[in-house]
This record gives structure tokens, sequence and C-alpha cells, in this order.
């Protein structure tokens, strides 16, 4: 098994910061490519190297979030504004074979590494561009910015709470997927034509493709999504949390009848499929308060990893709700990780984000 496409066989130099960009940059590292990363001396660097936790290292020059997405990347620090840093960026441009930038339009250009300045010294370059907003708006944003304008931080949260920012920057890993997958695709064209090409994503409209069925339930039907915690608009019981008897919490997803007749038939409750209030999902959802209450009187008594496995046997889905810590005693999640030594002798470590396998034998039929 590979994922080594692209070794000693494709150069990106990376021009941008934070989270979006470095993370599609990571993902080329990952699959065999040399990557390059240069970052603003002037300010010491790429700002997330300063964004650590009170229990990290002060001196250390990396951060825990610098390190999740910035694996095995060669870096520099260069001020463009320097005529010497200039020079040498410019010569580490000349023959890259993706650029993957977050600099504004007006900034680029002012330090000539826009796309048609470098474009024009390599007709054959795929330019990434990162927008918050589009090329043309000058307007700053962080991912709590477009999960504010986007909807989602209206969207999510408690029923009787405040909006609640979601602990991942999402927005920035979406925009990184919508990225990459128009990088390939130029890479494919190019393989055809021999031509470059300019890919631009923002991250907002990279937010509004990823409403999927909330955006449909206000476009089709006029519903403007609530907060609701972890529960689902149109199915129950689905993000249903219940407290076991030992304590541990877990969440169901009863997304079929077929379902909930399983689950039903494990908790001892085959009376409620013949119950006008719950023998359909829309009455599930009409009645959920009830059928909660249903539910959680006979889950107490369960210990979490016994009724999970009664579950998983009927294949209902079901889970108990992990720590970090926990997660990562799964060996699943532990073949994830990817190690790297830093400069200043730190092990850091970092979840892969190249999530796919591709069988090498398979590749002898498509070359």
């Amino acid at each position: 098994m590979t994922n080594e496409f692209f070794k000693d066989q494709l150069k990106v130099v990376e021009l941008a910061s934070v989270l979006a960009g470095p993370a599609v940059g990571m993902f080329f590292a990952e699959l065999g490519a040399e990557v390059l990363k240069i970052e603003n001396k002037k300010t010491g660097g790429d700002m997330t190297r300063s964004w650590k936790l009170p229990s990290e290292e002060a001196a250390s020059p990396f951060s825990a979030y610098y390190a999740s997405v910035n694996w095995n990347k060669k870096t520099y620090l260069l001020d463009l504004e320097e005529a010497h840093d200039r020079e040498q960026a410019h010569a580490l441009l000349r023959d890259a074979d993706i650029v993957i930038s977050n600099y504004r339009t007006k900034v680029a250009e002012k330090l000539g590494v826009d796309y048609a300045t470098l474009a024009e010294r390599n007709p054959t370059l795929i330019f990434a561009q990162l927008n918050a907003f589009d090329a043309h708006s000058e307007r700053p944003a962080f991912d709590v910015v477009l999960q504010a304008e986007a909807g989602f931080l209206y969207m999510n949260g408690e029923a009787d709470g405040p909006p609640v920012k979601m602990p991942v920057a999402l927005i920035d890993v979406l925009a990184a997927h919508q990225l990459k997958e128009g990088i390939l695709l130029a890479l494919l064209r190019r393989t055809h034509t021999g031509k470059g090409a300019y890919v631009s994503v923002s991250l907002f409209d990279s937010a509004v493709a990823s409403l999927a069925n909330q955006a449909t339930n206000w476009l089709m039907a006029g519903h403007i999504p609530q907060r609701m915690g972890t529960q689902h608009p149109t199915i129950a019981p689905y993000g249903d949390m219940y407290q076991c008897k030992d304590g541990k919490s877990i969440v169901l997803a009863a997304g079929t009848e077929k379902h909930f007749q399983q689950l039903c038939e494990v908790l001892g409750l085959s009376e409620l499929l013949t119950e006008t209030s719950f023998s359909t999902n829309a009455a599930r959802v009409r009645n959920r308060v009830s059928l909660n209450s249903r539910l959680a009187e006979k889950i107490v008594h369960w210990k979490a990893e016994s009724l999970l496995g009664k579950l998983e046997e009927r294949s209902v889905p079901a889970a108990v709700i992990r720590t970090l810590q926990e997660v990562f005693e799964l060996p699943a999640a532990q073949a994830m990780v990817l190690e790297e030594i830093l400069p200043d002798g730190t092990v850091s470590k970092r979840v892969k984000t190249v999530a796919f396998e591709v069988d090498e034998r398979s590749l002898k039929f498509i070359s």
C-alpha cells in the first residue's frame, strides 16, 4: 500500500499561514511531494507558532497548533520586503509546480508573488489562492468569523443557550479540501495540456457549500435551522444522548425504522413500536421529549460498553462519547498519528490529513 504518489515528482511552495493553506501543503507532503514553506521573518514566522496552550513550553518556537499542519516541510524565514530575501523566495518559486497562497491580492502584487508575476516566469505553474471572502475583498477573517457569516454559529449550541463555536476550525478544514480538489483537477488538466492554472477558493464559499441539508431546509422548506444541541431536526432518536449505569454517556443515531425496531428490542421496549406517538419517525420527532424519557429509563440500567456491544450486534448506530485521550487509545486512531522531530528537538505529533489508501497493485492497471 502506498500514498507517495508525488515522491520526487512535485515541488510545492507554501506562501500561506494559519490552518487552511498549510493543511493543503501538508496534504501534498504526505503524498511525497517536496514542500517548501516560506514564513514571514519579520513577524517571527507563521502566527500559529505562538498559539500555545498554557501547558506548552513558552520558550519553544513551535506550538502544537503549528505542528498540526506543518509536517515534513522545509521552512524558510524570509522578509519579502527585503531585496535579498525576495530574490531568494523568487528563486525557490521559479520551478515550483504548485504555489499555495493566502496573501491578499494587493500585498502579493507589491511583493511580486502574485499569480500574474509568477506565471509569466513559469507558465506551467498551478497557483492556488485562498481568500476569506473573494479576491477583491480586503476584509480579514479567521474561522470563527466565517462560522458566524455562513450560519454555522447561529445553528450550533443548545436550544436555550447562545450560539456556540465549533471546537475545530472547521471552515478552514473545509476550504482546504476544496482547494486540494481544485489543485488535483488542475494537475490532471496539466498532464493533458501542459498548461498551468489559477485555482481560487474562498472560506465563505466553502462554508456555504457545506451547509448541505440545513441549506435546503431553508431554500426548499422556508425553515431557519435553530439550535438543537446534538439532536437532528428530522430524525429521532438521532444525536440524543443518554447516561449509562457506569456514568458514561452514549449517543444514538437510529436513522431508519429498522434501527429503531432493533433498538427497542435490545432495550425491551417493543411496545413503543405500536404506540401512535412513536410508531413513525415523524411521530418520534414530534414526541422527542417523551421518547427520550422512555429510552433513558432503560439505558440507565446498562453499562455503556455492554449496551454498545448489543446494539452493534443488531446493526444499530451508537457510540460512547469519548475524550481525545480515549480516542487516541483506539488502534485505528493511533494509526493516523504522524511524528516528527522539530529543529529544537521537540518530538511533535499530529494526525494525518490523508485518510485514504490506494492499493499499489491497482496502479499497475493505470500506469
